[in-house]
């Protein structure tokens, strides 16, 4: 069904925003819009004018620096990455923040670019050593208080991430799920390319999985120390945590869609370069993160029945990861091999199947190629009825055969199928004219009760050009 919506603009010359959501704040009325950007501010809207509701720019590491002699040109994955509240934040005033903490550029990061080669190996089995000096940066989750008078306060720590690479490492990556109120945090596998280290299937690793965080629970831990792995943990952190799911390459959030008494879960995973991936499960099998460890210690073999497994490394959606090559006797076609074959056939049965996925080359008229998911929301309004209870996502930057400069991102949507059977998507129409600039659909948000959506558009991919953002409501 063919859906043409309006981008109606909420605000205009912000810098790259990487959150939006809602929230009543203590003592107000009405829902405000809140906007985080990648620098690290946080507005909200309110009577219409923008306000500030905190600055931790100072926190922030230096994005798009060209550190260690390797020019970045601008493009940073680091940043302010998540905030979500409290679902009794109106009362408590809690609120949370995941970050790239200012100072940890890692002393010797590793080399960003990886590629498999299924004739060595050595490069299929790779293991991250020296961890303490092997990093790109450390990225921090925390409990941040909005006091009675207004002034936000950080209260305490819950994490302390050492991440091995740029890249990957979540965006919109704090939301809270409705099912058992606890914070969820959706990592991704550490970076660089193809999981080098194969993180996201190893259950010791805290990249690469979505991570509950019990947040009522006291650790009585003001600073956790900075891990990789679940048994670096002290254990009243341990006791926290439980691991919903992993084989996550990276993820823009996770929705939740009430269906009756239970609720529908739609989980983004980021492709590599054949297809990006759109994931629905309703039942599941947290593991407590104590029982992760002490299967590890006893080296046994975890029950993982109804523990979710997207698949990556081995799988990209539906499809085996493969590595792509042009064909040297015929420039137009390219040649598709498969990178880690033995991992495809150990976790074929084990993983999900794609709710739905698009291609970063599509010959069919009424699709587009994509570069790479960075927004899954479910709407559940009634303003745009041909979209009601469907999933809309949208993707960075839309490549077409004609190959149409400047670039400009992409909305569309699908829906879970009775049948539970993965289902094909649809482009949704936009009409508004972004002229001769660039605009790269960077987050996509909504309201407390899923009736309204939000775009946040980019004119750059460089986080270190400014105040080119502009927010949009989506409307009929």
């Amino acid at each position: 069904m063919e859906v043409k919506v309006r981008l109606l603009p909420i605000v205009t010359k912000i810098n790259l925003p990487t959150v939006l959501k809602t929230a009543i704040l203590p003592g107000d009325s009405m829902e405000r819009l809140f906007i985080a950007t990648q620098v690290g501010e946080i507005f909200y809207i309110g009577n219409g004018v923008i306000r500030n509701f905190l600055d931790i720019r100072s926190r922030i590491i230096k994005l798009g620096d060209s550190e260690l002699g390797v020019s970045r040109g601008g493009y940073d994955e680091r940043g302010l990455l998540g905030l979500a509240f409290h679902p009794d934040f109106y009362y408590n005033g809690l609120f949370y923040l995941h970050y790239s903490v200012a100072g940890t550029q890692g002393p010797d990061a590793l080399s960003e670019r990886f590629m498999p080669n299924p004739c060595d190996p050595g490069t299929l089995n790779l293991r991250w050593i020296n961890r303490e000096t092997q990093y790109n940066h450390i990225d921090t989750v925390e409990e941040w208080i909005l006091q009675s008078n207004g002034q936000p306060q950080k209260r305490r720590t819950l994490l302390n991430l050492r991440r091995p690479f740029l890249n990957h490492n979540g965006v919109n990556s704090l939301n809270f799920s409705p099912e058992t109120g606890k914070l969820v945090l959706t990592t991704g596998d550490g970076g660089s390319g193809y999981d080098p280290f194969n993180l996201s299937q190893n259950d010791m690793e805290i990249a690469g999985k979505i991570i509950e965080i019990d947040v009522v629970k006291n650790t009585f831990i003001d600073n956790p120390p900075v891990v990789t792995r679940f048994n670096e943990l002290p254990a009243t952190i341990q006791e926290t945590l439980t691991v919903i799911a992993k084989g996550v390459r990276n993820i823009p959030g996770i929705s939740y869609q009430r269906f009756y008494d239970q609720y529908i879960k739609y989980v983004g995973n980021v492709g590599q370069d054949l297809v990006e991936s759109i994931f629905s499960f309703v039942q599941y099998k947290p593991i407590p993160v104590t029982q992760l460890v002490q299967n590890s210690l006893m080296k046994s073999k975890s029950d993982q029945e109804g523990f979710i497994n997207f698949g990556w490394r081995g799988w990209e959606g539906a499809f085996p990861t493969s590595i792509i090559r042009g064909c040297s006797a015929n420039p137009t076609m390219e040649e598709k091999t498969i990178a880690y074959y033995n991992e495809a056939v150990k976790n074929s049965m084990r993983r999900l199947q794609p709710l739905t996925s698009y291609f970063h080359k599509d010959p069919r008229p009424d699709k587009f190629g994509g570069t790479a998911l960075t927004g899954v929301q479910a709407y559940m309004g009634n303003g745009i009825p041909n979209l009601t209870g469907s999933v809309v996502f949208t993707d960075l930057l839309a490549r077409h055969a004609e190959s149409q400069l400047p670039g400009k991102g992409v909305l569309a949507y699908t829906r879970v199928r009775t049948d539970s059977k993965p289902n094909d998507f649809s482009v949704i129409q936009t009409d508004y004219n972004f002229g001769s600039g660039s605009a790269y659909y960077v987050t996509l948000g909504t309201n407390l009760d899923q009736t309204r959506l939000y775009l946040g558009v980019y004119g750059s991919m460089n986080v270190t050009d400014f105040n080119q953002g502009t927010i949009f409501e989506i409307v009929l």
